[in-house]
């Protein structure tokens, strides 16, 4: 039986990768059209994941990044 992998789960394994992502991407990649809401999801589940603003253009979005605990980088 294939396991259906959901949004959330394609997200949470692109940034354990060491890859970052940001909404276009994630539209891009998945259709995902809130990955704010998925971030956020995933950091109440324990992941420790920063945020970066970005500007591009005069566009400004974040571009999200996973970081293993015990690293010195904590985004609480």
């Amino acid at each position: 039986m294939k396991t259906k992998i959901n949004k959330t789960n394609e997200v949470r394994n692109h940034l354990l990768k060491g890859k970052t992502i940001t909404s276009l991407q994630a539209f891009q990649f998945w259709n995902a059209t809130r990955l704010s809401s998925i971030i956020f999801n995933l950091r109440r589940q324990g992941l420790n994941i920063t945020s970066t603003d970005v500007e591009i253009g005069g566009v400004k979005f974040s571009r999200y990044k996973w970081v293993k605990k015990g690293s010195g980088v904590w985004n609480g």
